[in-house]
C-alpha cells in the first residue's frame, strides 16, 4: 500500500477509529507537510477535537504519545510522495460521500490558511519585506507548478520596484546569475515534490554571497538550508496537486508590505503607469466611462 508505517497504521485501523479520531486521521492525511509540525492542541483545534482526544489518538495508533507519533510524521515527510501514490492515498482518506469536491477542496484550503497562519513568522516576514526593498536586484527562482507563484511575485515587485526578474529557462541561469553579489536577493519557490534545480540554484546564490529567501512547504524543505529568510505555508488538499492558496496569501502580503513602506515612490510609478495606460488604451472602458 504506502511506504509509510504511519499511514499504513491509520489507514488500517481507519474503520476502527471513532468519529473524533476520523477527523484527526482526515487531518493527518490530508495535511502531510504541515501536520507533522503542529502541537497536539493545534491539531486538536484545526481538527475540531479536544486535544485529550489527539493525544489518545496516538496511543490508539500504538505510540508511546504524541510527541512519538510527531516524530514518526516527520520521518515520513522526509521521504517524498509520488504523484500516483498520493493520489492514492488521498482518494482512500476521502470517506465523506456527502460532501461535494468543492466544498472539501475549500474547507482544505481554509484549513491551509489556518495552519499558515499559525505557522508564519511576523520577523522573518518582516526580514523578507526588508530584503526585497533594500535588493539592488531581485531573481525569482520557481519551476514546474511553482512558477505560477513566480510570476505572479515577479508581474507586481517588477511594476514598482523595476529590479526583479523570473529565471524561467533552467538552461540560463547561469547568464542571468553570472554577475551576481551580496546585494541582489535570490528568492526560491518549492514544494512537495521539489525540482533539483531549484535546490541547486538556491545553493549556487547561497555561495555566491547573495540574501537568499525561500517560500515553501515546512521546515524540512530542501531549500531550508540555503534559505537566509524562510517562509513557510501550507499547502496540503485531498489530491495529488499542491494548493497554492495560502502561499498566494503570503505572497500578496508581502507585496503590500513592500508597497506600503515604500508609499511615495509606488504612488509615483503608479501615476507614471496610469498615463502610460491610458496612452496605449491597456484596459477596457466601458460605455459609461466613455460618456
Amino acid at each position: 500500500m504506502y511506504k509509510s508505517d504511519i499511514y499504513e497504521r491509520i489507514m488500517d485501523k481507519m474503520d476502527q477509529m471513532s468519529k473524533s479520531q476520523q477527523k484527526i486521521a482526515q487531518f493527518i492525511i490530508n495535511h502531510p507537510d504541515s501536520a507533522p509540525f503542529l502541537t497536539a492542541s493545534k491539531m486538536a483545534q484545526l481538527s475540531g477535537v479536544g486535544e485529550a482526544t489527539v493525544v489518545r489518538f496516538a496511543v490508539f495508533l500504538g505510540y508511546q504519545g504524541y510527541p512519538d507519533m510527531q516524530r514518526h510524521l516527520q520521518e515520513a515527510l522526509k521521504r517524498q510522495w509520488t504523484t500516483v501514490e498520493r493520489l492514492q492515498m488521498t482518494s482512500a482518506a476521502n470517506r465523506d460521500k456527502r460532501k461535494s469536491v468543492v466544498h472539501e477542496i475549500l474547507h482544505d484550503d481554509i484549513a491551509n490558511l489556518q495552519a499558515t497562519l499559525q505557522q508564519i513568522d511576523k520577523e522573518e516576514f518582516d526580514k523578507g519585506v526588508k530584503a526585497i526593498i533594500e535588493a539592488e536586484n531581485i531573481y525569482i527562482i520557481a519551476y514546474r507548478s511553482a512558477v505560477s507563484l513566480g510570476t505572479f511575485l515577479e508581474f507586481y515587485l517588477d511594476l514598482v520596484l523595476q529590479n526583479t526578474e523570473l529565471i524561467v529557462q533552467a538552461d540560463g541561469i547561469s547568464e542571468h546569475l553570472l554577475g551576481i553579489t551580496d546585494k541582489d536577493l535570490v528568492i526560491g519557490m518549492g514544494f512537495a515534490r521539489y525540482t533539483k534545480r531549484t535546490v541547486e540554484v538556491m545553493k549556487y546564490a547561497k555561495e555566491k554571497g547573495a540574501k537568499t529567501m525561500c517560500l515553501t512547504d515546512h521546515m524540512l524543505s530542501p531549500l531550508m538550508p540555503y534559505s537566509d529568510i524562510r517562509l513557510t505555508a501550507a499547502s496540503d488538499i485531498n489530491s495529488f496537486i499542491n494548493s497554492f492558496v495560502a502561499p498566494l496569501s503570503i505572497i500578496n502580503a508581502l507585496i503590500t508590505a513592500v508597497t506600503r513602506i515604500e508609499r511615495e515612490k509606488v504612488e509615483k510609478r503608479l501615476e507614471e503607469l496610469e498615463d502610460l495606460w491610458e496612452s496605449f488604451h491597456v484596459f477596457h472602458h466601458s460605455i459609461t466611462d466613455e460618456s
